[in-house]
């Protein structure tokens, strides 16, 4: 089929997510075909770096041989069967494989196949478990402004982004909200340092208030990542455990995002060396190839599921490709690839060279913040850098940037006002600095 038949087809068939479809219909759309390392190409073959992972998942790059393989093998085998009840081997072998690499008080693994749904199954395990060890009124949740958890119905609950979530609201379960420490959104002209213990104040009013009624907190270690690339102050992910453990309040973290490398550790509470009740995990868990998550849980928790048949105490709660077997299978490889190709190393190596090579960014007028964590970047772009000003959204200023970048050669996507880059951990050097250079003239083009 060409390119004008697939084109229409897409205009005429497709429902983009997150995606006006009345501006996509009068776009062409970039069709993509196939991919090679950090590089996507359309089916008229151009080369485009990929700039945001296939939306934060690819990390060792599009079609490597070891995944390749690895999903080849286990398609000769079996492709898939129910963990209701029965199970696999690789589903097996993964779960021993990644309980070794994450902290070490988590024991259990709950299988799922995306962010959304495994957070879902964090705030139901959560608020079963107190059910069942007989603190019936722990049914209620906190969480942070502007947080991103997922777009099902529950993980919308527990989000704070009004853009995304306030249509939604009659639909939602009630949830306690505390401020994150956004230094540069902030009310005021405040420190990092200030603003953290701000953030940390009005979070111990709301648990010393709240405690008998919460069930857990939720938060995205080090980096809101749907907000735009929001990094917290040093030492605010570490307070807030200490506080959930003051108050009897489970922690979950939701490290769909900042998990498998992104950070420069496989996870961010690494950073801060912080062990989690709960904690969640997706996108890059197959290496960006198939649908995979995980909920992991402390013994502590699991156990408050056992009981006789007749108490109910099931977890009551599946997915039909809960545990399947191929993805199971890639995700053995990928995280066997962080040792043979020694990729957290090299994500710190392309990060100090990142912050350096953003350095200039500040010679673009537009340019009102940068913030960086290891590989996930944020950039906001204003209209007025001292007051702050975004563009009007009339001016689909965001949009213009990434279509000036993709006729260079690019892939990003914004977040609002913020063009975000979140590329292959496996980047290189020079594959870094074309990144880079492609935004700084894509953004100059359209401000100027």
């Amino acid at each position: 089929m060409d390119k004008k038949n697939l084109s229409q087809l897409d205009k005429d068939l497709i429902w983009h997510p997150f995606t006006q479809m009345l501006d996509y219909r009068n776009e062409d759309p970039v069709i993509i075909e196939r991919g090679a390392g950090i590089y996507l190409y359309d089916i008229e073959n151009n080369k485009y770096i990929d700039g945001v992972s296939s939306l934060w998942v690819n990390v060792h790059g599009h079609n490597h041989p070891k995944l390749n393989q690895a999903i080849t093998q286990q398609t000769e085998k079996i492709a898939h069967s129910t963990l209701l009840g029965l199970s696999n081997a690789p589903s097996i072998e993964f779960a021993e494989k990644l309980l070794q690499v994450t902290p070490d008080n988590l024991c259990k693994v709950f299988y799922s196949d995306s962010g959304s749904t495994s957070v879902e199954i964090a705030l139901k395990i959560a608020f079963q478990y107190f059910q069942q060890i007989g603190q019936a009124d722990k049914t209620k949740f906190i969480s942070f402004s502007n947080a991103y958890h997922g777009d099902t119905i529950g993980a919308v609950g527990v989000g704070g982004m009004e853009l995304f979530h306030s249509l939604y609201r009659p639909l939602l379960f009630e949830t306690i909200q505390a401020p994150y420490p956004d230094t540069y959104h902030w009310e005021s002209s405040v420190t990092e340092e200030e603003c953290r213990d701000l953030c940390l104040q009005r979070l111990e009013e709301l648990l010393k208030a709240h405690h008998h009624e919460l069930a857990a907190c939720i938060l995205e270690p080090l980096v809101q990542g749907a907000a735009g690339m929001i990094t917290a102050p040093a030492g605010f992910l570490k307070s807030v455990r200490q506080l959930c453990d003051q108050y009897n309040v489970l922690l979950i973290l939701d490290e769909v995002a900042t998990g498998f490398g992104r950070t420069g550790t496989l996870f961010a509470c690494e950073q801060e060396q912080v062990q989690p009740d709960i904690m969640c995990a997706a996108k890059g868990i197959t290496g960006g190839y198939l649908p995979l998550a995980v909920t992991l849980t402390t013994e502590k928790i699991f156990n408050g599921f056992l009981g006789a048949y007749e108490e109910l105490k099931t977890f009551f709660h599946g997915h039909t490709y809960t545990g399947n077997p191929i993805a199971c299978a890639v995700a053995i490889a990928n995280l066997e690839l962080f040792t043979e190709e020694n990729t957290l190393a090299n994500v710190n190596e392309r990060s100090a060279q990142l912050r350096h090579e953003l350095e200039r960014f500040w010679e673009l007028p537009a340019l009102g913040d940068i913030r960086q964590c290891g590989l996930m970047t944020g950039i906001e772009i204003v209209q007025d850098r001292d007051s702050k000003t975004p563009f009007p959204l009339a001016d689909k200023i965001p949009h213009q940037i990434v279509l000036a970048a993709r006729k260079r050669g690019l892939i990003i996507r914004p977040l609002g006002p913020v063009m975000v880059f979140m590329p292959p951990l496996c980047m290189s050097e020079s594959e870094l600095s074309e990144l880079c250079a492609i935004t700084f003239e894509a953004i100059k083009e359209v401000t100027s």
